[in-house]
């Protein structure tokens, strides 16, 4: 008998089988990584690495827990106010982005960046006084966004620990200073400011080329109106090096402003650093940016001088083309209006009003882009178009560019529509993504809080995780992997280099609760009480 892979549906219809009718039908997908390695594909550049990824998709979950397949188990690695370090410092609230760093001498040891996007005051600042926050309240509202740098570890059972006596260990928050670079450093566009005080709204991200992080700046408005910051000072990319604090933190702003989710570092075939991203609104569009040097891998964090200068290009998906960002194009669009030839007199008006520049030089709105990412594989762009109301995408899309030549460096493009959310395929609202070495997409899912389990978002009950392939017979079918506990969110998926782990933050669980002593959540259940904690937990149970 013929042993075929199994589709979501024809799993679903096994449910009522029994569960010899189970295991004989799971028994084929446990080949599924296999038959997709047998396949050719004309678009790879790099074969899938690994066998395995196995395991028996599981049912839509409404319970209280992080809910996993059959032989894979959790580890609580860090909790909202965690003590990280000696100086106790604590971890943030609601985490989101994680980037893992193995120790050069162990993959079992390392450290991990963790995105803080936003508090909440029942849990965090408290009530506010007079319709406003104290400096106190502030300062904590500060505090907690932003970034924390942690050290990990397995012990001798195979457990993630925090490691609290780290040297490495520290916070980067909405008060520390950070360096400007780039068109709008020093400009009237930021009020002449080469330097700011601190990141917040901090949403997902990505690594360099030369082994830093870049953190997305996303939905900063009201942090910087509640706090009394310029808000031009806000929605950038920042790099961070965990291992170095004497590295000065830096915003690019020749990377542009405005609602990043993530940032997606390549090179093009002439070497230049390449990055993608996504604006997370409604009616937004995606960009990229183009360095103007070349990436040298002897000049090490030298080459974070990259994202100073360059070219910033939007996505038209029209014309199948990067309009390129410039003074000189936007001011001709905009002759003979003098309202935009007042907004707009240098670049760096250009990149601190981003959005309104790419709308007039024709880049295309699109439903929510938020996490973009490059496919180590063919070098394909894979988009999270997360939903979008106004246009009756309820449940959003995943959107596959395919740059001309295979070059990331191309100004023309061509896409596809890799998967949809809904009925049809298991989920709604992708959000983070991320690959495994066996070409398969992995892809959490941001269903609001509230709409959670209601109206047409019923059937996905709560959020979820799904494994995606990218290329053979299986290939758009999403399998569920995790279900979030109630009212969280999975996001920040980042597998360790021998993939014998996952890390995953569950962000926000029980967003919904009003009342302290009645929180609709109590997970992880720590440190007794029934407080929910936003947390990073370590997956583990992946064999290969």
């Amino acid at each position: 008998m013929e042993n075929k892979p199994l589709n979501r549906r024809t799993f679903l219809t096994y449910l009522g089988t029994g569960a010899t009718a189970l295991a004989a039908a799971t028994s084929g997908l446990g080949v599924l990584s296999e038959t997709v390695n047998a396949q050719s594909n004309s678009l790879m550049r790099m074969k899938p690495r690994k066998t395995g990824f196995k395991f028996q998709p599981i049912e839509p979950s409404s319970k209280d827990e992080l809910v996993l397949p059959r032989g894979y188990t959790y580890d609580v690695v860090a909790s909202y106010g965690d003590i990280i370090n000696p100086s106790k410092d604590t971890f943030g609230y609601n985490n989101d982005y994680t980037l893992f760093f193995p120790m050069k001498e162990d993959e079992d040891r390392g450290l991990l960046w963790v995105n803080h996007e936003y508090t909440n005051p029942l849990y965090v600042e408290g009530e506010k006084v007079n319709d406003k926050y104290t400096p106190a309240q502030i300062e904590k509202h500060l505090y907690n966004q932003g970034g924390s740098i942690i050290e990990v570890y397995q012990d001798k059972d195979g457990r993630w620990k925090l490691d609290r006596t780290s040297k490495f260990a520290r916070r980067v928050t909405g008060l520390t200073p950070f360096a400007l670079t780039g068109p709008a450093k020093g400009s009237t566009a930021v009020k002449g400011a080469t330097e700011v005080q601190g990141t917040f709204a901090n949403c997902s991200g990505g690594r360099t080329l030369w082994n830093t992080v870049l953190s997305c700046e996303e939905n900063f408005e009201s942090t910087s109106e509640e706090a009394g910051l310029e808000p031009a000072h806000y929605g950038w990319v920042i790099e961070v090096d965990p291992f170095d604090p004497a590295f000065k933190v830096r915003k690019h702003t020749a990377l542009g402003r405005f609602n990043h989710e993530n940032a997606s570092m390549g090179i093009a075939k002439d070497g230049r650093a390449v990055v993608y991203m996504g604006d997370d609104k409604k009616d937004a569009c995606v960009y990229k940016f183009i360095s103007k040097g070349k990436y040298n891998k002897a000049a090490g964090k030298k080459n974070s001088a990259l994202l100073e200068e360059g070219t910033l290009y939007v996505a038209d998906l029209k014309k199948g083309k990067w309009t390129a960002l410039t003074i000189e194009a936007v001011r001709e669009a905009a002759s003979g209006k003098a309202d935009l030839l007042e907004k707009f007199k240098t670049q760096g008006d250009v990149v601190v009003n981003c959005h309104d520049a790419a709308i007039l030089l024709g880049g295309t709105p699109t439903d929510r882009p938020e996490d973009v990412e490059i496919s180590p594989f063919d070098q394909t762009i894979f988009v999270a178009h997360t939903n979008n109301d106004k246009h009756g995408n309820m449940h959003g899309h995943i959107t596959r560019f395919f740059e001309k030549d295979g070059d990331l460096g191309s100004e023309e493009f061509d896409f596809e529509i890799f998967a949809a959310g809904g009925r049809q395929s298991g989920f709604s609202a992708p959000d983070n993504l991320t690959f495994d070495s066996n070409a398969n997409l992995w892809t959490v899912t941001d269903i609001s809080s509230d709409k959670l389990n209601t109206a047409v978002w019923k059937s996905f009950k709560n959020n979820g995780m799904f494994m995606i392939p990218t290329i053979g017979p299986d290939k758009g079918i999403a399998y569920q992997f995790a279900s979030a506990p109630v009212q969280a969110e999975l996001t920040g998926p980042c597998f360790t280099p021998d993939e014998k782990t996952l890390f995953l933050s569950v962000q926000h669980p029980g967003e919904e609760t009003t009342d302290k002593a009645n929180p609709t959540s109590t997970w992880p259940q720590i440190r007794g009480g029934n407080m929910p904690r936003p947390s990073v937990v370590a997956i583990r149970g992946f064999k290969f």
